[in-house]
């Protein structure tokens, strides 16, 4: 994906600020900040999420930054957004939860009638094995925690076979061990399946890391790129101060 001059104000203040950058498949990017940086607002501009006020969006050869709902459905049967707080059902088991990722797969008859086929069932068990929660499949997502529940999100963007997938403070509020499981299914997501992730975070640690990639944003413009290395002293005041 090809970002040019990205800009959005919102009551006439600038919250981004002419954002030009590339991504490529099976990038792992981090995007850190402090808070009011403007990296959640900017991952969801990617994520066609929010309206860009300005700039141009390159996805697969096209243009999708002025999207229409009927392109925008298209893209989000291969893109995943994954909220700070998990978006799971609390009353559905891990399992069926997963299994949402394959809405936009899914015949309507099976749709109607509730039906799922052997073989969606085995690659979801599958990808919750993959996370670590194949003995919580059954396990209402409500008695599960925070960390497990995005373990859950995840998972249904694997099963959803996303190109791409977006994450909101995906570590934040999880025990240390849960953060590091998440972070390493992003790793192995990208390195397996070429998928490209695109996450906001605060954790600096953490982001150099799992990421490939460390996308630094201050006053809504990117104050640091650098890919395969961490982040010097001066990067990171950049960035937090």
């Amino acid at each position: 994906m090809i970002i040019r001059n990205l800009t959005k104000e919102i009551q006439h203040q600038p919250i981004l600020t002419k954002i030009s950058l590339e991504i490529n498949e099976g990038e792992f990017v981090a995007v850190l900040g402090a808070s009011g940086s403007g990296k959640t607002t900017f991952l969801k501009c990617l994520a066609l999420r929010e309206a860009w006020d300005e700039g141009q969006y390159i996805y697969e050869g096209k243009d999708i930054s002025k999207a229409g709902w009927l392109e925008k459905l298209k893209l989000n049967k291969h893109w995943a957004f994954l909220e700070e707080k998990a978006d799971v059902q609390p009353r559905k088991s891990a399992l069926k939860n997963v299994l949402r990722g394959r809405l936009f797969h899914t015949p309507i008859w099976r749709l109607m009638t509730g039906r799922v086929s052997t073989e969606e069932y085995a690659n979801a068990m599958d990808y919750l094995e993959n996370v670590g929660l194949l003995d919580k499949a059954s396990m209402a997502a409500e008695k599960l925690s925070g960390g497990e529940r995005q373990r859950i999100a995840l998972a249904r963007g694997f099963v959803q076979r996303a190109k791409v997938i977006f994450a909101d403070e995906p570590i934040s509020g999880i025990d240390p061990a849960g953060a590091e499981r998440v972070m390493q299914d992003f790793r192995y997501v990208c390195q397996r399946d070429k998928a490209t992730v695109i996450c906001t975070m605060h954790n600096a640690e953490f982001a150099q890391r799992y990421a490939s990639r460390i996308l630094g944003l201050a006053g809504g413009k990117i104050v640091v790129d650098v890919t395969g290395r961490p982040l010097t002293q001066r990067e990171k005041s950049l960035i937090f101060e």
